[in-house]
């Protein structure tokens, strides 16, 4: 696991699988950070995942996460073009 700044008092984590999903995907560490910090949507994936959503260059960015009192660990990300399947959701929640 490698940890990395966080302006939150809760330390990043990046499991290995999350990293090599980055790595693939052109992913950086700045933009999960900004995703998680201050994303457009928030959902729960289930009881202890969450997905952060952020528009960024055209596109959706997808972090899905898990936190507890300390840590904020990131499981994986990746982008989507699939804005209307994605933001209906988050539109409909806000309606």
């Amino acid at each position: 696991m490698k940890d990395a700044s966080n302006p939150s008092s809760k330390k990043l984590i990046y499991i290995p699988h999350a990293l090599e999903r980055m790595k693939e995907r052109g992913i950086s560490e700045d933009i999960i950070l900004e995703t998680i910090n201050h994303p457009d949507n928030i959902e729960n994936a289930d009881d202890k995942r969450k997905v952060a959503q952020r528009l960024a260059c055209g596109k959706l960015l997808r972090v899905i996460y898990e936190e507890d009192d300390l840590n904020i660990i990131v499981i994986s990300a990746y982008w989507t073009s699939k804005l209307n399947k994605y933001m209906r959701r988050y539109n409909e929640d806000i309606l």
